[in-house]
Order: structure tokens, then sequence, then C-alpha cells
């Protein structure tokens, strides 16, 4: 533990985000990050809320996360699919993390981003350069970057006013019951699992809304359009469905039929208002090869035709 403060009457009844940020000069932000890695403590418990209430006695500790003093360019090979002088859209392969991180230093997208861009956004600090949203390890798809602090305070916002359109195509075990659906929850720390994610009731609002694409004997393609930004909120919300995302061996089955290196989730479009023109535009990125492998299996298998993702983009596009 690198802090710990015993609340006083002072304090008794104030949110833990506010109370903290009071008493270590840290912005409620950076205190809601710790809160969502479950690096803050009441009393020796992990907090899953920024908004906890304190009580005077409580005993509150948070752990800062291993820092990384420098990050350097590397020639990581990126997918830029557009760029410009305030931002450029990204097509982030599986298997590649966003930013640094203890035990991962130098392959991630943010020593790539140093190497290929001539520019980006220190709002984030040296770790995190024009990192304004994230994905998983292993979800791949497209991701917006800010090349300038500009652009990087128009998007945030636009993401905390949740007007950025964000739609993803995931492969799932059997088929839903429903066309489409509403999927709203709170998603929290896993209490028995640190490294996951799960429905409690303490846990933040998440709203997702999803959409039947083509179905097959055994699996269903499934758009998601998520309206708030839960970490891994997509998979925690297809196993509350009961119908977990292939390749997902944290959310779910343990024994996968396809030899795959992640789950088949794939930030398909983004949609936001650029940060100077004020236009709203939108980006779309292919489905991955090996993505496209197993669909053309389970199609065959089904006895259809190999998927052609041009048949189904108002689909999509269309999902509110």
């Amino acid at each position: 533990m690198k802090e710990q403060f015993e609340i006083t009457q002072e304090y008794n009844g104030e949110r833990i985000d506010v109370v903290l940020s009071a008493l270590t000069g840290k912005t409620r932000s950076n205190i809601g990050h710790l809160v969502d890695n479950g690096l803050v403590f009441v009393n020796g418990k992990a907090v899953t809320k920024s908004g906890q209430k304190l009580k005077t006695g409580n005993v509150v500790s948070y752990e800062e996360p291993e820092l990384v003093e420098t990050v350097e360019k590397k020639d990581i090979p990126l997918d830029i699919i557009y760029n410009d002088s305030d931002i450029a859209i990204i097509n982030k392969q599986q298997g590649l993390t966003v930013h640094p991180s203890a035990g991962n230093y130098d392959n991630t997208l943010v020593n790539g981003l140093m190497f290929h861009l001539d520019s980006l956004s220190g709002i984030n600090g040296e770790i995190r350069p024009g990192i304004v949203h994230r994905l998983d390890k292993d979800t791949s798809g497209i991701m917006v970057v800010a090349k300038n602090d500009t652009a990087h305070v128009s998007l945030s916002a636009q993401i905390e006013q949740r007007s950025v359109k964000k739609v993803y195509l995931a492969l799932l075990e059997g088929n839903i019951k429903e066309d489409s659906g509403k999927v709203v929850t709170k998603i929290g720390r896993n209490p028995k699992d640190r490294k996951t994610m799960a429905i409690t009731p303490d846990g933040r609002e998440a709203i997702t809304t999803y959409k039947v694409i083509q179905r097959y004997k055994d699996n269903c393609l499934v758009a998601f359009r998520i309206h708030t930004g839960r970490t891994h909120q997509i998979r925690v919300h297809a196993k509350y469905l009961l119908h977990p995302v292939v390749g997902d061996l944290a959310y779910g089955y343990k024994k996968q039929r396809f030899n795959l290196q992640g789950q088949l989730l794939h930030s398909f479009l983004l949609g936001f208002v650029h940060p100077k023109s004020g236009e709203y535009q939108e980006f779309t990125a292919p489905l991955p090869s090996y993505f496209m492998s197993v669909l053309d299996v389970i199609a065959r298998e089904s006895g259809k035709d190999t998927f052609d993702i041009s048949n189904y983009l108002k689909d999509i596009a269309n999902i509110d």
C-alpha cells in the first residue's frame, strides 16, 4: 500500500473519489481509474464504485500501478486507415496491448504510434499519449487517437456525453432467441477474481444494445452497440445473455472448438464529430482474416453462403 488514511468526521458521508482527491491531490478521474483497476480499498476490501460513501473511522488505502518512466518509439506494424493533423484512425490487431504497463513496456500500440505519427496529445501523460479510449489486448478493430490536446478534449467530452457511436461484431456460442435487444446492468470488478469484471449490485451502469446479423447452426454473429464504456462490457453482457463470445476463455467456455488466440470480438464501426471540422464522421474496419475463416467454416456446416459484410452494413450502422 502506498498510502493509507483514517476517515475523520470531516469526511463522513462523502464520496471516496472526492475524499481521496482532496487528500492526495490526484484528480477524481485518476482515482476512478484506480478504482476500476481494483487498487482502492476500504478496511482492506477493494472498492468497486467511485461514488461509495465513507464513514468516520473507515481506513482507506490505495496502490499505485507500477510506473513506466519512459516510453520508446518502436516500429510496430500498424494499420492506420485515416490520418490528419488532429486525429488518426487505427485498425488495431488482436494481441496488441494499447499502452505500456507492468510487464510490457515496449510492445504496445503507444510504442507504435510514437514511431509512425508525428504528434500525439499529452493529456494522459507520457504513458498513454494520444489514447482517448481503449480496446482489450485480444479485441481487434477500430480506435481513434488524438494528435493534440484540443482534439483529445473534444473526443473525451463526446465519450463522456455518450455521443460517440461504437459498434462491435462478435461471434457468440449458440443462438440468442431474440433478434435484437437491450441489456442494462451494473458492471464492477469481480470480487472473486480481480482480473475480471462481473455484474454486481454496486457496479457502474452498463448499457448495450444488440442485433443478430447472421444465424448459424451452433453460433450467431451479433452486432453490439455500447452506450457506456465499461471494462469488458460486451464480453460480460454476452455471458449474461448465456451466449459468450467464441474464443473468450475468461468469460466463455474453457473448452474451445477453434484454435484461436483470443475472443472473436471486433470493433467494427466508430462514429463521432471531428474535433476541428465539426462534421460527423464514421469509420469502419474489416473483419480480420482469422475471424472470416471461422465464419467460412460454420457457414459451410450450416448450408449458408460465405459471409459478405457488405450485405449487412445498413443493419449494423442503424443499430440503436
